[in-house]
């Protein structure tokens, strides 16, 4: 038996005599889902309010969008930092830090006087992103049994789906009647209330693993994670080449009107809420089933999209199944990561978290340029090929590549 292994069923163990103690660690579960609601939530709110934070702040809207980037950014370099940063403290302290943060973001961004003060408030921000989903895998780990991970992750998510179908709207509306600042407001009393929950369910959660360089190192030598991040790069960069420009689409194809684009987007955040919920029940009988799945469909609606989208309810239909689609996989992808290298999950959620960011970021500029030549339903060809080629790989691939719970 390897060292990895040994190391994997100890912790592995480690997770079932802790979740088994008290069902109060349900609770705790919850809260990570809480922690991600607020912190996507927080993430979503400047699209929004664009036009009215630049308003007020007096700049410009491409300079009120770099709010934006700084979070992703700052995102994706302390994802794979924090673990090192943060390696011999109780992790159920560093999670409370990433709430804190969050407050702190919200009640900065809700009082800047300046683009400055903005982009401290985001950066601050990022940090508790980038952080929280590095450590996200690896906490639900030790939270639940080894064959519930799915489930739990699958809970922490819910906060993702719920937070994409309601951030935007709900900040829009506030916005409206309070002005931007309320909106900021309310989200920091959102995470208020979070870091009480927290601060009440999870337990001490002594640090784990040896974080570090020669850890990141080691774990990109392992073929799963390799694997894994490369499925990663195609599914998510695909999904982001496409999804971005799914406005101009509907817009430009079916031709639909304000209304209608926000009843679709609507309900795509709906299927996403239910995919997630889906992906992980079907985790838990299979992995490869659920990424499999989820990007073929995927794959077929970006299809349906560029082929027959002039027709309305093909489009509306095709967006709401991407949705549902899209949800498991994040799931699945987070879940795969951890048990490639639960000895290291911290680590290995930081590595994941970055191919995501990197993954977003060349999906977006990848399928802008393709829109610029070739018009809205160009992304979505680069979106069906690379979505496909995602879902070939990991159906290719045998239970070293894709490991099944400890």
């Amino acid at each position: 038996m390897t060292d990895s292994l040994a190391a994997a069923q100890e912790a592995g163990s480690t997770a079932n005599d802790t979740a088994e103690r008290t069902e109060a660690l349900w609770a705790a579960v919850v809260s990570l889902s809480l922690g991600v609601f607020g912190l996507v939530t927080a993430e979503f709110l400047p699209a929004s309010l664009l036009t009215r934070i630049a308003g007020d702040l007096g700049i410009t809207d491409g300079a009120a969008g770099q709010a934006v980037t700084a979070t992703a950014v700052v995102g994706a370099i302390a994802a794979p930092t924090i673990a090192i940063v943060t390696k011999n403290i109780d992790r159920r302290l560093v999670m409370w830090t990433f709430t804190l943060l969050l407050i702190v973001s919200n009640i900065l961004a809700a009082t800047a006087s300046g683009l400055t003060m903005l982009l401290v408030a985001r950066v601050i921000l990022g940090v508790a992103l980038g952080g929280f989903w590095s450590m996200a895998g690896a906490m639900a780990m030790r939270l639940v049994p080894a064959k519930l991970m799915p489930r739990a992750m699958s809970i922490v998510f819910t906060g993702v789906s719920v937070a994409t179908v309601c951030a935007a709207p709900v900040g829009a509306y506030i916005g409206e009647l309070w002005g931007w600042r309320a909106a900021f407001g309310l989200a920091g009393i959102v995470a208020a209330v979070t870091l009480v929950v927290q601060m009440l369910t999870i337990p001490k959660l002594p640090p784990i693993g040896s974080p570090g360089l020669a850890a990141l190192a080691g774990l990109l030598g392992r073929t799963s994670v390799r694997m894994a991040i490369a499925a990663t790069l195609l599914i998510a960069s695909a999904h982001f080449a496409g999804f971005t420009y799914v406005r101009p689409f509907l817009e430009q194809v079916p031709v639909f009107d304000v209304e209608a684009i926000s009843l679709t987007l609507l309900a795509f955040g709906i299927g996403g809420f239910f995919g997630n919920l889906f992906g992980g029940f079907l985790i838990e009988r299979s992995l490869k089933a659920n990424i499999g799945t989820g990007a073929l469909v995927i794959t077929a609606t970006a299809l349906a999209l560029v082929t027959f989208g002039a027709t309305d309810w093909v489009s509306a239909v095709a967006v709401t199944a991407w949705g549902f689609a899209f949800g498991m996989l994040p799931v699945g992808l987070q879940t795969w990561m951890v048990r490639a290298a639960p000895d290291e999950a911290e680590s290995a959620g930081g590595l994941l978290v970055t191919a995501f960011q990197v993954a977003i970021a060349g999906g977006a500029i990848f399928g802008g340029l393709i829109v610029d030549g070739f018009g809205a339903p160009g992304a979505f060809i680069y979106a069906g090929a690379a979505m496909l080629m995602g879902a070939l790989l990991v159906l290719s691939l045998g239970g070293k590549a894709l490991p099944r719970a400890v």
